[in-house]
């Protein structure tokens, strides 16, 4: 279906921004923690609650954005992104306290779910096939991307002894960019016909596949952020550099995103699923049990192993589940996140029965932290071995499907 008066190239930009917005609200409020806790007097647990709020808006708006997706469109649905995100900015630079950055963090959290229901669905009517997926996997790459150059940014800017306030101010540059790309835009219309019917797409979220898309989503987003979430804590006392070990993790998921076109014309969206598995369970696997420099070959294969979950397990619900719509799209984006924020006390909770079991032979200081944090990381190696299981089961199906696809289209032509 070709996009008549469709600018293509300006709305993925536009989307990419508002993408970076994203990445730099999560890097930036990182790294500007330290420095609310301080002003505030802040505890540790009311920083988590804060940072929980993020994870929490997101999947909202992003299922909200989902059912609403074809009767507002995206131009609107990024509108209340703006808003979302401006308001947020702006409460966070006037916030007197925690329950001021509870709330600013919930609308940014809120805006950026905005920007996945609406950004999603629009790249897939855009484009098809694997170059769908090609830009898909290269939107995506500027969440790692943004939080690789936002880290950085904070970075500078704390040791430079700037201000909290004045780091805030930086998300707002792409806030406004992508706002000003998205203004006067037409955009695409869905390319399969029934997906905009809220009971063709309950229909499809009811299907074996899509439920199975669903459950793997909650497992393949556990697999990428669990270990990136704690690994301050965990990879402290191995000898390898935190965040050096995040900033590789993430710059290496840009990379491969941005020459994904090769890798998704050659393998099919499963192959890529399972092989992502192998690696994410090697990686993780590596760092439960190496210290050191061997830390950074560990990242090398757990960034390789996750870089394409999130935009292959998006593209797949368009590609083979097409009449589930945007609201497919947004659910299952939205179930990733909500698994990242349950999944973030129970790891908590391994941390603190490792450390107890350990301290309870006489384990203490560096050694105790150390080895309660691979203990913790072997336990997540669960996580990709039930993928690996789950995904060849779905290769042998989808192949078997296409099988049966390709014998009816030769016995219709075999006349």
């Amino acid at each position: 279906m070709e996009h008549i008066n469709v600018n293509r190239s300006r709305l993925f930009q536009a989307s990419c921004f508002a993408l970076i917005t994203t990445a730099f609200s999560f890097s930036i409020r990182a790294g500007i923690l330290p420095q609310l806790g301080k002003e505030f007097g802040l505890t540790a647990e009311q920083l988590g609650f804060i940072n929980s709020m993020f994870f929490f808006g997101f999947p909202i708006s992003m299922i909200i954005g989902g059912l609403l997706y074809h009767s507002m469109g995206p131009k609107r649905i990024m509108r209340v992104a703006f808003v979302a995100h401006t308001i947020g900015i702006v409460l966070t630079l006037y916030a007197e306290g925690y329950t001021g950055l509870l709330i600013s963090t919930f609308f940014i959290g809120f805006g950026n779910g905005c920007t996945e229901a609406a950004c999603n669905p629009m790249i897939a009517d855009m484009f098809s096939g694997t170059l769908m997926n090609k830009m898909l996997n290269r939107f995506h790459m500027w969440f790692p991307g943004g939080i690789v150059i936002g880290s950085l940014i904070s970075k500078f800017m704390t040791d430079a002894g700037l201000s909290w306030q004045a780091q805030i101010w930086v998300i707002m540059m792409p806030t406004v960019l992508y706002i000003i790309l998205f203004v006067g835009q037409a955009f695409p219309q869905p390319k399969v016909e029934g997906a905009t019917s809220l009971a063709q797409n309950a229909r499809a979220l009811l299907t074996p596949l899509y439920l199975f898309i669903f459950c793997c989503m909650a497992l393949t987003a556990i697999t990428e952020f669990g270990p990136q979430q704690w690994v301050g804590l965990i990879m402290s006392k191995s000898g390898a550099s935190p965040m050096l070990i995040l900033a590789l993790v993430t710059g290496l998921m840009a990379i491969g995103r941005f020459f994904a076109g090769p890798v998704v014309h050659k393998l099919d969206q499963t192959s890529i699923l399972l092989g992502s598995s192998v690696f994410a369970l090697i990686g993780i696997y590596l760092f439960s049990t190496q210290t050191g420099s061997a830390a950074y070959v560990a990242a090398i294969f757990f960034a390789i192993g996750v870089c394409y979950f999130w935009p292959t397990m998006i593209g797949f619900v368009a590609d083979h589940i097409p009449l589930s719509g945007a609201l497919g799209m947004s659910i299952v984006g939205g179930v990733g996140m909500f698994s990242t924020a349950i999944f973030q006390p129970i790891i908590g909770r391994w941390i603190d029965g490792a450390r107890t079991e350990l301290a309870s032979v006489d384990m203490r200081g560096e050694s105790l932290e150390l080895a309660a944090g691979q203990a913790t990381l072997a336990k997540m190696t669960t996580f990709p071995i039930i993928l690996i299981i789950a995904f060849t089961i779905l290769w042998f199906v989808m192949r078997n499907r296409k099988a049966r696809v390709t014998t009816k289209a030769f016995a219709a032509t075999d006349y």
